[in-house]
């Protein structure tokens, strides 16, 4: 009986799983989906409930287990304590994830079976790899990034991305990581102290609260100019001045907080995070949602 309520989500355990933050990572895949030459559309559903309702849900909730966070974490200010509850349920989410992606297809299946294995590495203290600060980031880099859009577009389209690779595809995929990475450090400025406590040497910590700023600086420049060349390419250059538009209001506010910053680190904050990361994630959800209507 005790195994059995293990595999039904208490309060704390459905907060960790932070589905809501989930929703940030959407944009990789609103861009896939409006890439797609004929949209598979069972399988775009699929694609969808797979990655954003069991699979960052499943790897939130891992990484917060292990993690045991009392400070603030991703728009969650105050987290309630960890139990084995949540353990076991991110394990069945996985395990949900899976035998939904079999019906999909072969890359699906690899691409989320792939993500879980090193999102538990990331975490699991007997590896760890959320220690070492260069690894860590590469990770989030490359799999919520172009790991998750090229597997997507794939699982979309019904394409073998084996046999169907050209530099438009692969600039897309860069350009997602770039967006991804951009962010990454920004969501760890305020938690300097914690991380260290916990031996978490994080791309923030070694960067810098200043360093954190110039480095998701450079690789925004390095997704417009991406973007840029790829809208080009495609002679649809109109894309690009519009994601110049909806950016705007993300620039202007990481320059009012990094002026905040610069002048006293104590701004380098979980409300100041939260404000950023709310505003970029729906300025960017508005974006790449655009492109599938236009």
């Amino acid at each position: 009986m005790n195994l059995l309520k293990s595999f039904f989500p208490s309060v704390s355990t459905l907060l960790h799983l932070r589905i809501l933050f989930s929703v940030f990572l959407l944009p990789v895949f609103l861009f896939a989906l409006s890439q797609v030459p004929e949209i598979n559309t069972v399988n775009a559903i699929l694609t969808f409930v797979i990655w954003h309702l069991f699979v960052y849900p499943a790897s939130n909730g891992y990484n917060s287990y292990f993690d045991k966070d009392e400070g603030s974490i991703a728009l969650i200010e105050n987290p309630p304590p960890v139990d084995r509850n949540l353990y076991f349920f991110s394990l069945l989410l996985d395990i949900i994830a899976l035998l939904l992606a079999i019906y999909v297809g072969w890359i699906l299946f690899f691409a989320v079976l792939i993500y879980g294995l090193f999102s538990k590495m990331y975490s699991h203290p007997s590896i760890r790899l959320k220690k070492y600060p260069i690894i860590s980031f590469l990770i989030v880099f490359i799999f919520q990034g172009a790991f998750v859009y090229w597997s997507t577009y794939a699982s979309i389209s019904g394409i073998d991305t084996l046999f169907g690779w050209n530099l438009n595809f692969t600039i897309a995929g860069i350009i997602c990581s770039c967006l991804i990475g951009a962010t990454y450090p920004l969501t760890q400025v305020y938690q300097h102290e914690e991380d260290s406590k916990r031996g978490d040497k994080t791309l923030s910590l070694m960067l810098g609260i200043r360093g954190s700023f110039y480095f998701s600086a450079c690789l925004f420049l390095l997704s417009g100019i991406l973007l840029f060349i790829y809208w080009d390419r495609l002679e649809l250059i109109m894309n690009f001045w519009l994601f110049l538009i909806a950016s705007a209001p993300v620039f202007v506010l990481f320059l009012s907080w990094f002026a905040k910053v610069y002048r006293d680190p104590v701004n380098a904050n979980f409300k100041n995070m939260s404000r950023m990361t709310l505003l970029s994630g729906i300025m960017m959800l508005i974006y790449f949602g655009l492109l599938n209507i236009i």
